[in-house]
């Protein structure tokens, strides 16, 4: 296995969502998984955007925004090491006034394979974690009124 993905729907309209899962330095607001991620480029979100992403259990990571489309609500950005490409994509389904997010892992490269499978635990777990905190946060903003 070389792909990890995780949705959930959110009762909580899909611009709310959007708008969170995109406020990328906000992440440790709602997740355990992320300790922090440092934009390297000023500016607004726009592809090519770098940043570095400290996560609990992994060393600190070199991402680049390849992929950012509004009005669809999704985004990819990626991380390379020896051998390998790592591929997270994020994005998010209108439901009628709720949201159903997509949150994937795709491991690529000659080594892709073997990293995948010496992580799969570690990223079904944190794609879990995300998911559910993504919900909680989303959710708990909407019954406050934000």
């Amino acid at each position: 296995m070389r792909d990890f993905g995780i949705a959930i729907e959110i009762d909580a309209p899909p611009d709310r969502v959007w708008a969170v899962i995109r406020d990328g330095p906000r992440w440790p607001e709602w997740t355990p998984t992320v300790t922090s991620i440092k934009p390297l480029d000023a500016g607004p979100l726009a592809v090519g955007q770098r940043f570095v992403i400290r996560q609990p259990k992994l060393p600190p990571a070199k991402w680049q925004l390849t992929e950012l489309d509004d009005p669809a609500r999704r985004f990819t950005w990626v991380t390379r090491g020896p051998g390998m490409v790592l591929y997270a994509r994020h994005s998010v389904e209108d439901l009628g006034g709720r949201s159903r997010a997509h949150l994937a892992l795709e491991f690529a490269g000659l080594l892709g394979p073997l990293f995948a499978r010496l992580t799969a635990k570690l990223n079904g777990r944190y794609l879990a974690l995300e998911a559910n905190g993504l919900k909680q946060f989303c959710e708990r903003a909407r019954a406050e009124g934000q």
